[in-house]
């Protein structure tokens, strides 16, 4: 007994020591996953594979630690303590194409999520989720559109990415280098600038939109250095 649990448990580890091995560990199981799925942390993620044929995830999905997928539950322990009838209970869960979790999300068993979502942490996911909604809460609610999101964001996204700039100076008495700004690279790197900045994981970040992004953005800021500048850095 003692040896099948450590061997099950190695096993466990094995299977999870990365994206790719877990997926293909739950492919293995029947669970339909897209390409180009990520899943951030393996270890503690938890895809419920008792009935692999009810979970269907699309392409380029992107997991982050802690989010659970349960077609089932076991609500009939209680029913059966009762003097009731044993009752199954287990139902579909469908992610559609480009649906990104935040931490500690769980969905629950009858749901289905259209593609382009994002469904915030902490969130409980009790009911369908349409195409092109950002979702938070417990239950899971639709907050807004994606668009709507998208256009918030482009508001307040130079402003948090100047107060970054400061509190590393602040913070570290040093001034920032390009290599703090993985996300914020945007505001000061331009499509035919790329090869100016090799220290920064542009075409990894970008992933897909790395060509479009190298054929047409253009920075609002013309250089690493006016970035600094306007956040009052010298």
């Amino acid at each position: 007994m003692i040896i099948k649990r450590i061997i099950a448990k190695l096993r466990y580890y094995y299977v999870r020591r990365s994206s790719a091995s877990y997926i293909d560990y739950l492919r293995s199981k029947g669970i339909a996953i897209g390409e180009g799925t990520y899943i951030q942390d393996p270890l503690h993620i938890e895809i419920d594979d008792t009935r692999p044929s009810l979970i269907t995830i699309g392409k380029d999905c992107f997991f982050n630690s802690f989010v659970e997928l349960h077609s089932h539950d076991w609500v009939t322990h209680v029913f059966l303590r009762t003097n009731r009838d044993f009752v199954n209970s287990s139902g579909r869960i469908r992610i559609g194409n480009n649906v990104a979790f935040g931490r500690h999300v769980m969905v629950l068993k009858g749901v289905t999520i259209g593609d382009n979502c994002f469904i915030g942490a902490n969130s409980t996911v009790t009911k369908d989720i349409p195409a092109n909604s950002i979702a938070v809460g417990s239950p899971a609610k639709v907050v807004m559109s994606l668009e709507e999101y998208y256009q918030k964001r482009l508001m307040v996204c130079e402003e948090e990415a100047l107060d970054y700039a400061r509190s590393i100076q602040e913070r570290f008495c040093r001034r920032p280098v390009p290599t703090d700004f993985w996300e914020e690279f945007p505001l000061f790197v331009s499509g035919d600038d790329v090869g100016k900045y090799p220290e920064i994981p542009i075409c990894k970040q970008l992933g897909p939109a790395y060509q479009n992004f190298v054929s047409s953005h253009k920075a609002k800021y013309n250089s690493f250095e006016a970035f600094l500048d306007a956040a009052g850095i010298k």
